[in-house]
């Protein structure tokens, strides 16, 4: 046989150890061209950078 609980585990126990799954707000950093906030670790959708070294996206502006 497997592993098996030896006794069920309570609602009230299951829901304290699941009070820490809940997901959090993202956190922004400033882009080092452009100070727009984005998501780290990614291109900037302003202006295409990443991490201020290179051009990574043509950036087009969009005509209203």
């Amino acid at each position: 046989m497997g592993p098996l609980p030896k006794r069920k585990i309570s609602k009230g126990r299951r829901n304290r150890r699941r009070a820490h799954h809940a997901i959090g707000i993202p956190r922004l950093v400033s882009c080092t061209q452009c100070n727009a906030k984005t998501l780290p670790h990614r291109v900037c959708p302003f202006c295409g950078t990443y991490m201020g070294r290179m051009q990574v996206v043509d950036v087009e502006e969009e005509e209203a």
